[in-house]
């Protein structure tokens, strides 16, 4: 199985030269150290930030240089800084190429739930909803099960909504998903991982065509 970190290596396959990416709070934050050398790629924060680059390296964080996960980071040559109303004019613009987010839930049909559990305290829903509404390609890292073994990949979200038939790619600690009409079709298994575990993880309609290839990380 993939850890974090696995999991956004094998994200950072899906960017490509030219892009403008906005990378979402936990583990889309981890493709930033991860992306293929020799493309040109810039990464937006919601709280304003264009051409973020990887996290510092201990002892040189700037604590006010932050993305929109409170976590420090850098800022490549070019970068620029403003304020949040520049930000989401871009990302409702459509200037965001394509969006990574982490979820709570995906159904089958594309839908996402990342941003509320009934009952439990949030800060707000944050820059998700606009960036779902807005970005031409939603790629989820997420892990396949939460803490009780129980599927987040699901026929239908059971959780608040964020975006409606959004969702274009999974990638989980077991493998990477295509959301199509049909469901989730399974495209690579993470490295040691059976199309049975996968089977039996995934409780929403899972399309199994062929040999499944192990992933490259």
């Amino acid at each position: 199985m993939l850890d974090k970190n696995g999991i956004a290596k094998r994200i950072a396959r899906e960017v490509k030269d030219g892009m403008y990416v906005n990378l979402g709070i936990g583990i889309p934050t981890l493709v930033a150290n991860f992306l293929p050398e020799g493309i040109n790629v810039e990464l937006q924060s919601e709280n304003g930030i264009l051409g973020m680059g990887p996290f510092p390296v201990e002892g040189t964080e700037d604590a006010d240089l932050i993305n929109a996960g409170k976590q420090t980071v850098t800022l490549l040559p070019g970068a620029s800084i403003f304020d949040s109303a520049m930000s989401f004019g871009m990302i409702r613009s459509q200037k965001v190429q394509l969006t990574i987010l982490g979820a709570m839930e995906v159904s089958e049909e594309g839908d996402i739930a990342n941003w509320k559990i009934p009952g439990k305290m949030v800060k707000g829903m944050g820059g998700a909803m606009d960036l779902v509404a807005s970005a031409k390609n939603i790629i989820v890292a997420m892990q396949h099960v939460n803490k009780a073994g129980e599927s987040k990949l699901l026929p239908k979200c059971s959780l608040p909504l964020t975006g409606v038939k959004c969702v274009k790619k999974i990638v989980t600690e077991l493998g990477v998903f295509d959301v199509t009409p049909q469901g989730f079709k399974l495209i690579e298994r993470a490295p040691g991982v059976s199309v049975e575990q996968i089977k039996n993880a995934t409780a929403g309609k899972l399309i199994i065509e062929g040999e499944i290839p192990e992933m490259v990380v």
